[in-house]
């Protein structure tokens, strides 16, 4: 549920226009965009073609997390997120006349630190993009490439800002998952949706560095591939979603859709050890909210109650480092949770719109 970037975009596209604003929801996201390619249900995924940029849609990305341990058991937490967005609909030209915008955030998170970080750039010329044979994405020095022949079994992460760095190896011999039905994930009771496909049985393992030191880390990571043109509705105020990794060997996705008025739309996926999966409607799962910290001066629920009965599943997370804030052009909290309950666990907790 990586969507902010296009807060920037609609800054862009809307700085020569002296018209009233219309609503288009969180992150102008529920904007009208019948120029761009929709997104319709029974989509036939193609891989390793999937895993590179999809022309014709307005957004898309590449997102990792991943809860990691020192040999000490000390906890922390990384993020690498890069954007793909297009500014008009049409074939993209090489050079500055290119109309995609690249957008890239990486963070790292301890008990005690949360250090984040962006990078800027223009399609067209190098800067930034993403390719599939061999499979790269990147924006600057910031990089997440694979020379495998199914580069999805057998990555390279890295980043690098003042005050911290990483350099990770992710492994799985285990398949995709397609989130929603088939990898159509609805947003909303009137349709918007993305694609939406996972590989949240990654392994992790390598270094990392924060203010200064540095620790051998190792622990489970996850990747999001979603590419959209309109995945919201003008009402969609933000959402609260979630990847989990539970000590059974299943993995839970699941997000809330909160609008101005109504109740929140709520669905996730549930992924059992072998990497079958479910699909989880509202009814299906209770979500909420239990305790809050004042974070950047807003209040941010960051311990959660989450019960999925059909699953006999009822635990609780809560934030490693309640101060996560992602302190950048275009702000949220996103960092690692623990969990308990009837289960233990771990994994991330991304809140937008507060």
């Amino acid at each position: 549920m990586k969507i902010k970037v296009a807060v920037l975009l609609l800054a862009l596209l809307s700085g020569c226009d002296n018209s009233a604003p219309v609503e288009k929801g969180f992150a102008g996201l529920g904007g009208e965009a019948s120029a761009f390619t929709p997104v319709v249900p029974g989509r036939v995924f193609s891989f390793p073609a999937d895993h590179g940029p999809h022309q014709g849609f307005r957004i898309e990305w590449w997102y990792v997390t991943a809860n990691l341990k020192d040999d000490q058991g000390r906890e922390f937490g990384v993020q690498w997120t890069l954007f793909r967005s297009a500014l008009k609909a049409a074939p993209e030209v090489a050079g500055w006349g290119n109309q995609t915008i690249w957008l890239g955030h990486a963070a790292v998170t301890s008990a005690t630190a949360h250090h984040a970080a962006e990078r800027y750039a223009r399609g067209g010329v190098g800067q930034a993009g993403a390719n599939t044979a061999p499979f790269n994405a990147w924006i600057d020095d910031w990089r997440f490439s694979s020379e495998a022949t199914d580069p999805l079994t057998d990555l390279q992460l890295s980043a690098r800002d003042k005050h911290f760095g990483y350099q990770l190896r992710l492994v799985s011999s285990r398949p995709l998952v397609l989130q929603g039905d088939k990898g159509f994930s609805q947003k909303s009771e009137q349709g918007q949706a993305s694609y939406y496909y996972s590989q949240p049985f990654f392994q992790a393992s390598g270094t990392l560095e924060i203010d200064g030191k540095a620790y051998t880390v190792s622990g489970p990571a996850w990747l999001d591939r979603e590419w959209s043109s309109q995945p919201l509705t003008a009402d969609q105020t933000g959402w609260d979603w979630f990847s989990l990794h539970l000590n059974s060997g299943a993995q839970v996705m699941l997000y809330r859709m909160r609008q101005k008025d109504g109740a929140p739309y709520l669905t996730g996926t549930w992924i059992d050890a072998q990497g079958g999966t479910q699909l989880l409607h509202g009814d299906d799962i209770r979500l909420t909210p239990e305790d809050t910290a004042d974070v950047a001066g807003r209040s941010m629920p960051v311990r959660w109650s989450i019960q999925i009965p059909g699953k006999h599943l009822d635990i609780t997370t809560t934030a490693l480092n309640p101060k996560a804030w992602m302190d950048l052009r275009i702000p949220y909290w996103e960092g690692p949770v623990r969990i308990s309950g009837s289960q233990g666990g771990q994994g991330y907790l991304e809140m937008t719109g507060y």
